[in-house]
């Protein structure tokens, strides 16, 4: 089914929306939820939140590209659920340390009067990698949006792990760079 149609089964409030969502993205966001949580059952019931969630949003949004919605859903409640899950124990594992490796750029306020920064943090985001090759375009969103693992990107892009290292190192250099240039303090 057509995701506009998908869409359109959520405004019109139809069940079926769930289960064409499930059938078209349930696996693209098990893999999202996965890579995050490193744990199946975890995993799935981030997939179903998502339906959840997908479900409240639509009426009043309407999203333009739907299967970037519900990654985005899917992401947000398995980082959601990471952190309640290693409130008290950090230490190792690939989200700590991609967490760790974006922290002095991002604040982490999650505070709903700073949603409008966030949004233009976002934008200024988007727009640095715009800026940038394909190759560290792909870097950039396999490890920090997909969250994988170096030896799981290298695999996929067959570069080498200090290749994908050095490189998503100078990115993140120029990416600071980038937001100081725009007043972000870091």
């Amino acid at each position: 089914m057509e995701d506009e149609k998908i869409v359109q089964l959520y405004w019109d409030r139809n069940e079926k929306a769930i289960e064409e969502s499930s059938m078209k993205y349930g696996s693209y966001c098990r893999n999202i939820a996965r890579n995050i949580l490193q744990n199946e059952e975890d995993a799935e019931e981030c997939v179903n939140d998502t339906w959840l969630n997908a479900w409240n949003a639509m009426p009043p949004h309407r999203p333009s590209v739907l299967p970037t919605f519900l990654g985005k859903l899917t992401r947000n409640l398995s980082f959601d659920r990471y952190r309640k899950l290693h409130r008290d124990k950090r230490g190792g594992h690939t989200i700590d340390l991609v967490l760790d490796e974006l922290e002095e750029l991002v604040s982490g306020q999650n505070d709903p009067e700073k949603k409008w920064q966030e949004k233009e943090l976002t934008e200024n985001i988007n727009r640095f990698l715009l800026d940038q090759t394909e190759e560290k375009r792909t870097l950039f969103i396999l490890r920090y949006w997909y969250a994988l693992d170096i030896s799981e990107i290298a695999k996929r892009t067959g570069l080498s792990s200090n290749r994908i290292s050095v490189n998503l190192n100078r990115i993140r250099s120029k990416l600071k760079i980038f937001l100081r240039e725009r007043g972000y303090e870091i």
